[in-house]
């Protein structure tokens, strides 16, 4: 009878506790750290501070209530939730030197606003907003580069990195302003970008919305794009790179609408190769481009089984472009003389694109491979672009099922050297 008792007594003990083992993980405000989030205040430390107190607890969610925290760079830790309330802005710092120098992908660069390294299980939620205050960085891009002066010295900060994480969610926010590209995945895995805003005047030089590099298995849905750069870019790899670099794959991209902007990328710097990518329900509207895959014979690779699906544009000047030309999209001679085939020349193959359609677009684009490396199998299907140039095929291998280009001038699809077009 006593072990029986002993036995219910600690029963009743572990129901006891249960509740606190299954509570919520910590809610570390960052006004209880010293944040003064009066937009003046210098909020860096006590936002810091939050997260690694919270990251030492095992992890919990790190909470901007409504103001704005003036901030310098912060690093997230594993297990860390960024909650940014209805109201709420985290705002970078327009002080240059409050960001510091640092090695990022491989290159010179600079500490981006919000990073995680080696980081697992991170997330960004909320109805807030991340705002690179970008300004002051976009007036010196464009003043170096009016002037030739390139290079990294004359780098940027990015404003959301994930280097080497993992499991990572954002979700209902608003991203902003950055002073170069917005949200970078760099070799992670398993993320999702959901309800979001990704936001940048429409001449900021270089503020990709969301650029998937060397990363796999990436979610990216109900996004809203209307940036100075593509709107997606995804990479895997730099131009002249020695390797070796890791493939973007298993992306897909759905339910988005994008505004302002170069469009929906896979590339340039595409050295690692792309597979997988599929592209469902997407609406561009005032976008430079709308589907483009690009790269040339400094920055290629396998780029493969690409599909998109349902997609609709309006007012865009180029509507598809595949080449393997950039930063041109036809070879400036005419007829190209095969090249050495490299580690670094593109292989465009099994691309399609379905139920597309263009309407007041300037360009029905380009599908356009290397003599020595052509694109192969791209099909098209149910496909519609009404544009005031046609569509150029070179080096290609195309087959398409109703398919209709029109144009002023009547002629819809112009084949060049190496086409090899059966439209049914």
């Amino acid at each position: 009878m006593p072990s029986l008792f002993l036995s219910a007594l600690a029963l009743a003990s572990t129901l006891a506790l249960a509740p606190a083992a299954l509570a919520d993980p910590a809610v570390c405000d960052v006004r209880g750290f010293g944040a003064k989030a009066d937009g003046t205040t210098l909020d860096t430390a006590a936002i810091q501070a939050a997260i690694d107190h919270c990251a030492q607890s095992g992890g919990g969610t790190v909470r901007l209530t409504a103001g704005t925290y003036l901030s310098a760079p912060i690093v997230l830790r594993s297990n860390i939730t960024l909650q940014l309330d209805k109201g709420a802005t985290l705002l970078g710092t327009p002080d240059h030197t409050a960001y510091p120098a640092k090695t990022e992908f491989r290159a010179p660069g600079i500490q981006s606003l919000v990073s995680a390294t080696n980081a697992d299980n991170l997330a960004i939620t909320g109805e807030g907003i991340i705002d690179g205050n970008g300004e002051s960085w976009w007036e010196e891009a464009h003043k170096y580069k009016d002037s030739g002066i390139l290079g990294a010295e004359h780098t940027r900060p990015r404003l959301v990195v994930f280097d080497h994480c993992w499991h990572i969610r954002i979700e209902g926010v608003t991203i902003q302003n950055s002073p170069m590209w917005q949200v970078v995945p760099y070799y992670s895995d398993d993320i999702t970008i959901r309800n979001v805003h990704v936001l940048a005047p429409q001449h900021s030089p270089n503020t990709d919305a969301i650029d998937p590099f060397s990363s796999t298995h990436v979610v990216i849905d109900h996004v809203v794009a209307d940036v100075g750069d593509d709107d997606i870019a995804i990479k895997s790899g730099e131009i002249n790179s020695p390797g070796p670099d890791s493939p973007s794959q298993d992306i897909t991209i759905t339910d988005s609408t994008f505004l302002h902007g170069h469009g929906l990328s896979i590339g340039s710097e595409i050295a690692g190769g792309a597979q997988r990518i599929r592209a469902e329900r997407i609406h561009f509207d005032g976008t430079d481009n709308g589907i483009r895959v690009k790269a040339n014979r400094d920055r290629g690779n396998d780029v493969s089984d690409l599909v998109f699906l349902d997609i609709d544009m309006k007012h865009v000047k180029n509507a598809i472009i595949v080449s393997e030309y950039y930063p041109n999209v036809l070879p400036a001679a005419g007829v190209e003389v095969p090249q050495p085939v490299t580690h670094l020349t593109p292989h465009f193959h099994d691309i399609t694109l379905e139920n597309v359609t263009a309407t007041d677009t300037k360009s029905a684009g380009a599908l356009v491979g290397l003599p020595e490396s052509p694109v192969l199998n791209l099909t098209l299907k149910n496909v519609h672009l009404s544009a005031e140039t046609p569509l150029t095929i070179g080096y290609a291998t195309v087959t398409g099922t109703n398919v209709q280009v029109v144009t002023p001038k009547g002629q819809g699809i112009v084949e060049g050297p190496g086409a090899h077009v059966t439209l049914r």
